[in-house]
């Protein structure tokens, strides 16, 4: 607190005529929410979220009848992250897989949880380059600690294999870094029986698949795609290229 900040707080104190007591009670929860508010915004920094939505801002009426908001409050207690255990979002794109795990996790930060938010293209980029120079160890260690990682777009595109050839064996090491103290959230729109084609090696792959599902909570989306509906919405109003 500054030196203007505690005067002002000595004359509200006086005009209202709180008691020691009172006014020593009521500065000491005033910095303590401060040091609150500071620590959560250095957490959501810290994730590197892609998305500013929260939970609040889902569309839950649009998709209601198959997406239960429930479920995703109960996620967003933490109590999955304190257990350890990881989370597979799978379904479609456009359902907001994305949003909502970023939305519980965003949650998740305000509760004091740690977390981090990648893509598997950029993960991949990432280890392939701590790998050529000698740094892959420590960034292993990095990834290995925070409570939640969260893992998107796996199987998005098979373009990070493509490119690295050793895709498939970076991924896994840093989901047995993590496993089994930490939780690993993986968003993906390929079901289990694809992910040996996307990784390209059957052995790894359902070793990969046996470490992140053993104990995992599996959510598998369904409904209508929200981004094609916006889309549709956006080409219908006047001067869209709807037209």
């Amino acid at each position: 607190m500054t030196e203007e900040q505690l005067d002002a707080a000595l004359s509200r104190a006086q005009r209202e005529g709180l008691s020691h007591l009172t006014f020593v009670h009521g500065l000491i929860s005033d910095q303590a929410a401060q040091r609150r508010e500071r620590s959560i915004a250095y957490r959501i920094k810290e994730a590197r979220f892609r998305e500013s939505g929260t939970l609040e801002s889902f569309d839950w009426k649009f998709n209601a009848a198959t997406i239960d908001r429930a479920r995703f409050e109960e996620l967003a207690t933490g109590e999955f992250v304190r257990r350890g255990e990881n989370l597979v979002l799978a379904g479609q794109s456009g359902l907001g897989k994305s949003h909502l795990a970023q939305g519980v996790a965003r949650r998740l930060c305000t509760l004091g949880y740690h977390v981090r938010y990648t893509t598997s293209a950029d993960l991949v980029k990432h280890l392939a380059s701590s790998r050529a120079d000698d740094t892959l160890a420590r960034r292993l260690r990095e990834l290995s600690r925070p409570d939640l990682l969260i893992l998107d777009e796996f199987g998005f595109e098979k373009l990070e294999r493509l490119d690295c050839p050793q895709a498939a064996n970076l991924l896994y090491k840093v989901i047995e870094a993590r496993y089994p103290r930490r939780s690993t959230a993986l968003i993906t729109n390929i079901d289990f029986e694809a992910w040996s084609d996307y990784l390209g090696d059957p052995p790894l792959a359902m070793a990969f698949l046996d470490r992140v599902v053993d104990g995992a909570i599996l959510l598998k989306l369904e409904g209508k795609s929200y981004r094609a509906h916006r889309a549709r919405r956006l080409d219908a109003k006047p001067g869209g290229c709807g037209e």
